[in-house]
């Protein structure tokens, strides 16, 4: 199947055309139960580029995602390429035997009309809205930390030969449309003048005309847009931010990975690990008279510092256990090895590397949330501008120390201890 799919037979899904195609769906809608007359469909699409229905039938549900030929959350007038879709479904493919019940399951994919029919979650809610509302997920870290070590390890020249690696960095090498949007929106927009920024103003004015005016700033930005654009270690998620991430108490799964790329495995860990720290930042913003969100700061920066160290727990055994699988680190070299605690060693410093990228690309996307295009509700339901920005204020700080004083954190325990500083509940 190419990537461009059919786009001659593309329609806009909605609540009077979306039954007929269920119903032509033998297992859908099987699933489903009874007929087109007795579902019940709601759009409840609130990202920024999609349309979202959840389907409700006597005998089951499904989600129904489709992508729309524009950014959803600006309108005709940024037009978007609708194979975001099928590179989502292939992201799918690719990760679903590795990473078990952390997806969601597909059950079918449409490349005309690029629409991915699937298992609706539920009761689960949205990673982001239970952290703000105050909620905790004990296995939150754990199962992250494991999925981001799958995903990647498996897709990566350490579990793959070098045809097949090639083969998926050229497939995923087609996804040029949202990989343009990482580019922009992350590495460049927030350190210039740009009409897709927005900050929290007056209060932000100084601080943001600070960091456009930070040349170490922004070269370190520029070094870590170079790793994304060409360090290609595995194929990522490429968006995994806490609105990627559906949650109840006992299950994790991850949602929306329709910017997959291969690039740097650091992004995808920072991406995770920063939008965690920009909820810690936060929690002073929804303090109240009978909660002083010390507790959920410091159960969101336990969760990191698991996430962190789950990971490289679950990257190094499962390197140990698939050793000399792939084209890296080929299984020849090392078979009758005389040394091996130095071998051991190497894959340490290999996977000890990761947390210097892991802390610069979670930088970059802290500060992209806060001055650049598609904000967080983390901060955005802080109604009070002051109250808000002074959250916002002590995010960016953090983050411009991660990326300009990196040697400052040569441990996950040293950046837990400087984040704590910096989320302290004092007033702003």
């Amino acid at each position: 199947m190419s990537a461009a799919g059919a786009a001659s037979g593309y329609r806009t899904l909605d609540q009077a055309t979306l039954p007929a195609l269920l119903d032509g769906l033998t297992d859908v809608r099987a699933r489903l139960g009874g007929g087109p007359s007795d579902w019940q469909i709601r759009e409840v699409g609130d990202g920024n580029l999609n349309l979202v229905f959840l389907v409700d039938g006597p005998s089951g549900t499904v989600c129904v995602k489709q992508a729309l030929p524009y950014v959803r959350a600006a309108g005709p007038s940024w037009p978007m390429s609708l194979e975001r879709a099928f590179f989502e479904n292939a992201y799918y493919r690719a990760v679903a035997p590795h990473v078990g019940r952390l997806i969601p399951e597909v059950y079918h994919y449409d490349p005309a009309l690029y629409c991915t029919i699937m298992e609706r979650l539920s009761p689960h809610v949205i990673l982001r809205q239970g952290m703000i509302a105050g909620s905790v997920y004990p296995d939150l870290g754990e199962h992250m930390g494991e999925y981001v070590a799958r995903a990647c390890f498996f897709t990566s020249d350490l579990a793959l030969g070098c045809e097949r690696k090639m083969s998926n960095v050229a497939l995923f090498a087609g996804n040029q449309a949202l990989t343009r949007i990482s580019i922009d929106l992350i590495f460049s927009d927030p350190y210039v003048v740009s009409e897709r920024n927005r900050h929290t103003s007056p209060q932000l004015d100084g601080l943001v005309q600070e960091m456009r005016q930070d040349t170490d700033l922004k070269i370190a930005v520029a070094q870590f847009g170079r790793k994304f654009l060409t360090q290609a270690e595995a194929l990522l998620h490429g968006d995994l931010h806490s609105g990627s991430v559906m949650v109840t108490d006992g299950d994790t799964r991850v949602i929306d990975p329709e910017f997959s790329l291969y690039g740097p495995i650091g992004f995808d860990l920072g991406a995770f690990f920063g939008n965690l720290l920009l909820n810690a930042h936060a929690q002073c913003g929804h303090a109240t008279a009978y909660d002083d969100r010390r507790r959920q700061r410091d159960w969101v920066l336990a969760q990191a510092r698991c996430f962190w160290l789950a990971f490289r727990r679950q990257f190094l055994s499962l390197w140990q256990e698939h050793s000399g699988g792939g084209t890296g680190y080929p299984g020849v070299l090392f078979a009758n090895a005389i040394d091996a605690a130095a071998v051991e060693r190497a894959r340490v410093a290999y996977v000890d590397a990761l947390f210097a990228d892991m802390l610069g690309f979670a930088a970059c996307k802290m500060i992209r949330r806060i001055v650049g295009f598609a904000h967080v509700a983390d901060f955005e339901t802080i109604d009070n501008a002051v109250l808000r920005a002074g959250c916002e204020a002590r995010a960016l700080r953090f983050a411009r120390r991660l990326l300009t004083q990196a040697s400052d954190f040569p441990s996950i325990d040293s950046v837990m201890d400087a984040v704590h500083g910096s989320t302290e509940m004092a007033p702003p």
